[in-house]
């Protein structure tokens, strides 16, 4: 069937194209939701006379897309999942949990527009993840997916890294404290000599 799509359909097109779809995803989705009209002359007039509104907000979209893919592409994302001692998943890592990760990092991105290849991870290890953004744009993740032990295992690590920084940040802190401190009774010392060198004469006189 020949419809014209009334907003953006991943993987499918964009508000305004022209597309050719199966009968039964037309009828029992498009359509029902407004997201597509039938493509006929009526309809077809009718979007080509929204032609600027519907530019205007592809210019919108491309611009929000690039700024988007700069933060994203930045972004490591950690996911703790079951898994055996040699590292192999018990369970899988789903766009789901992805989605819920990239939320608390404050991205609010569709389910179905993470893409997870399920079927290449089956170990703990580093991944990446694809994000499809506007039009062909594309953003590229990196997943890490860590099993509970090597969870615990790296929060120790970070936990005693922290410590040691922080006794260090404290040592070096009254290291300078201390220097300072010998530099003023330096400066006092100093100061006070001159002024008993000039009180013995007059004792004598």
């Amino acid at each position: 069937m020949k419809i014209i799509l009334n907003q953006d359909v991943v993987h499918l097109g964009e508000e305004g194209d022209v597309v050719e779809v199966k009968d039964g995803y037309a009828r029992n989705y498009l359509l029902p939701t407004k997201t597509a009209v039938i493509y006929n002359k009526a309809n077809a007039a009718l979007f080509k006379s929204r032609e600027a509104a519907i530019e205007k907000r592809k210019a919108e979209k491309r611009a929000a897309s690039a700024s988007l893919k700069e933060r994203l592409d930045g972004v490591s994302l950690s996911i703790v999942v079951p898994a055996g001692e040699s590292g192999k998943l018990f369970g899988s890592v789903t766009s789901a949990m992805v989605q819920s990760e990239l939320q608390k990092l404050g991205f609010d991105i569709e389910k179905k527009k993470i893409e997870v290849a399920t079927h290449a991870i089956k170990m703990t290890g580093t991944y990446t993840v694809v994000v499809h953004l506007y039009e062909n744009d594309l953003s590229h993740i990196k997943l890490v997916v860590m099993s509970e032990a090597e969870k615990l295992a790296a929060d120790k690590a970070k936990a005693e890294a922290e410590a040691k920084a922080k006794a260090e940040a404290k040592a070096a802190e009254e290291a300078a404290k201390a220097e300072a401190e010998a530099a003023a009774a330096e400066e006092t010392a100093e100061a006070e000599a001159p002024a008993e060198e000039s009180a013995e004469p007059a004792e004598n006189n």
